[in-house]
């Protein structure tokens, strides 16, 4: 899957339209250590993508930004994103995949991450401080005790806004944003662009490469 949007987009000139059903599920990210909250990083040439069975979540907010990037050729570029936030957030059975193209002698290659598929809440994954910095989304979803229309900087679920992005001029934090006590999503597919996490817990974590092209969805 390819997207991007050239070099030179600014945030001003970026909104994203957001409604109730629009919210996130986790992917396979980055894990630091607890608590902590990573700065904005530039992103690498290739999205991924993501199903879950279900996500039940607390503390949601979600905000419009732009995520700064490379093409796999490394070119510079940018992709409008809707950052999705999680105090907490558990997922059964979830699966990541990532396709890189045009490998010599062996074209495409295909790595799918999946985990957490247990009826077992502590055998699912489960995450904290978690930011998923998404392109496209589907899922059926509800939330408890939502607030359409709130701005970036008055967030109060969750973590709040990403450390650096209003200073790098990477989101408004005067624009658009909604925010959630909990969020229950089910049927989840998603493509994104990063994953940030305080802790992500992945139990019976399996990685599989092969050569083609074999996503999630």
């Amino acid at each position: 899957m390819e997207s991007q949007v050239r070099g030179g987009t600014r945030w001003k000139r970026f909104a994203v339209v957001m409604v109730p059903s629009v919210a996130a599920t986790a992917a396979i990210g980055v894990a630091l250590a607890q608590g902590a909250l990573a700065a904005s990083f530039s992103v690498s040439g290739q999205s991924f993508k993501v199903t879950a069975q279900e996500l039940n979540g607390t503390g949601f907010s979600q905000y419009g930004a732009i995520d700064q990037g490379y093409t796999l050729s490394g070119e510079k570029t940018a992709h409008p994103v809707a950052v999705s936030v999680f105090d907490t957030a558990r997922i059964q059975k979830m699966c990541q995949s990532v396709v890189t193209p045009n490998i010599p002698l062996l074209g495409s290659v295909s790595l799918t991450l999946t985990a957490g598929d247990s009826a077992d809440p502590d055998k699912q994954v489960n995450a904290k401080n978690l930011y998923i910095d998404v392109e496209d989304l589907g899922a059926d979803a509800e939330f408890t005790n939502i607030d359409i229309g709130v701005a970036g900087k008055d967030i109060s679920q969750g973590p709040g806004m990403k450390a650096g992005e209003v200073q790098k001029k990477q989101a408004n934090p005067y624009g658009f944003a909604q925010q959630a006590e909990k969020a229950k999503l089910s049927d989840v597919k998603q493509t994104a662009w990063a994953t940030t996490a305080g802790t992500f817990k992945l139990p019976g974590l399996k990685m599989k490469l092969q050569t083609g092209t074999h996503e999630c969805y």
